[in-house]
């Protein structure tokens, strides 16, 4: 294939990958946007194979049936509630492809025009420190998520000085690298510390904002892509890297603002608390149970219904039997709407795929912004598996690892139903003052059983 073609046909994927992001901005047309990221792609790897700078084509295909074959028994297995996780895993991927092209960049150093040289050793420095982190942080974030890493922020002794050191050694070590025309000394301890500097930087952010990290090692993903395109002279990679990185750090940028959080101790790793208060957990109070039928009968004399969703109705995969409830209800000229948090499940947008996977109509499906206001007038609010984003000790309680993150208001509606498993206390470990106010009401027990079961004794 020519230059020209070649040319051509990155331009035509990139458009492609651009309408592939307009499309995923919303939910109505997120499927199409996965189409077009997935035609794009494949432009991308037909173009790329049969260019004529490629060579070693069947080891290629190897490569990409091996890995295709992964990737789709795993898809086939993977549960909605593991997607984070998943998500997690494959930005350590990327970054790790990025440490090993900027390696092997570094080691044919000859097929670069001596003009461009310093500038080719800055592409690989700066593509392996930011590849060593993104995989690092990745591998740490999907311990997080996946339960076998602790929840709460690591907090070393005078950890910020500890990551303002390594930026300052990194760079020194990148001006004596490009000095020493190509220091392989130098390149492996940036490596090292670029290493740990991803974990710590992840290490110290606490479970409860754990979206928003995923959010942006997706961005740090798509730099470390860039570079590597850089090191590669492809032009599509780096416009897809930017592409990649820059609506992650836009994304995260969105997050922040709604959680109250600061955007740049995102990017240092610095929001979180010590993990003090992380470890208050304990009952602080009495609370009332409810049984499902008196849920029941509780929604059947109400006009307004709010249910609010958490990683506890994932887990259970209770959103079907909550469509069914909902469209029961509204049968019944009750008002149901639903309030999501930002952060709501373990990544952006966890709770509305999974009630529009139940069918559950968009224009009910509200952010919290749009319906903090109307708890107030509410009936009864359902709370089915959320914790942190419904925990009023947010507001009240400065030392919360919580503290200052906007939650959903629903201690202010007349009833509100929690639904979860025990009295345990949600991912970022501390007690819920919620459970315990006069017109809250606990029901324990699997999600998904409770809500059918309220879904029986509505139609009974």
């Amino acid at each position: 294939m020519s230059a020209g073609l070649v040319t051509a046909a990155y331009i035509i994927a990139a458009l492609f990958f651009i309408l592939s992001l307009a499309g995923l901005s919303n939910q109505e047309t997120a499927r199409r946007g996965n189409i077009f990221g997935m035609a794009g792609m494949s432009i991308a790897l037909f173009t790329t194979i049969f260019s004529e700078q490629t060579h070693g084509i069947a080891w290629i295909l190897i490569a990409m049936l091996l890995g295709a074959a992964i990737g789709i028994y795993r898809a086939k297995r993977v549960e909605m509630t593991e997607m984070p996780e998943l998500i997690a895993i494959l930005h350590s991927f990327v970054g790790l492809a990025a440490v090993f092209v900027g390696f092997n960049s570094y080691m044919d150093r000859a097929a670069v025009s001596p003009e461009m040289h310093n500038i080719h050793l800055v592409e690989v420095f700066l593509g392996i420190f930011i590849g060593a982190v993104t995989f690092t942080g990745s591998i740490v974030a999907f311990g997080k998520l996946n339960g076998k890493l602790s929840s709460k922020p690591l907090s070393l002794p005078h950890k910020h000085k500890l990551n303002l050191a390594a930026l300052i050694v990194s760079f020194l070590l990148l001006v004596a690298f490009i000095k020493a025309d190509g220091s392989t000394l130098a390149l492996i301890v940036m490596t090292l510390i670029a290493l740990a500097f991803g974990w710590h930087l992840v290490a110290s952010i606490g479970g409860a904002d754990m979206p928003v990290v995923i959010s942006m090692l997706n961005s740090y993903s798509g730099w470390a892509a860039a570079a590597a395109g850089f090191m590669l002279g492809n032009d599509l990679l780096i416009v897809t890297g930017a592409l990649v990185g820059s609506s992650g750090a836009i994304l995260s940028y969105i997050m922040c603002k709604g959680m109250n959080r600061s955007f740049i101790s995102v990017i240092a790793g610095g929001f979180g608390t010590d993990g003090t208060a992380a470890a208050a957990g304990e009952e602080d109070g009495e609370y009332r149970e409810l049984s499902a039928t008196e849920v029941a009968e509780l929604l059947k004399g109400s006009k307004s219904v709010i249910i609010t969703p958490g990683y506890g109705m994932a887990v259970a995969q209770a959103q079907y039997p909550v469509a069914q409830i909902t469209e029961t209800l509204r049968a019944q000229g009750v008002n149901v709407r639903f309030g999501i948090h930002p952060v709501a499940g373990r990544l952006p947008g966890h709770m509305n795929v999974l009630l529009a996977e139940a069918k559950v109509p968009y224009d009910i499906v509200l952010e919290m912004d749009e319906i903090n206001d109307d708890f107030a007038d509410t009936d009864v609010v359902l709370v089915i598996g959320a914790n942190d984003t419904v925990n009023p000790a947010a507001q009240t309680d400065p030392n919360s690892p919580i503290a200052g993150m906007p939650v959903l208001h629903v201690w202010e509606a007349e009833n509100v139903v929690i639904l979860k498993r025990s009295m345990n206390t949600g991912y970022a470990g501390v007690q819920n003052p919620l459970f315990f106010k006069e017109n809250s009401f606990m029901c324990f027990g699997d999600a998904k059983d409770t809500m059918q079961a309220v879904l029986d004794a509505l139609k009974s």
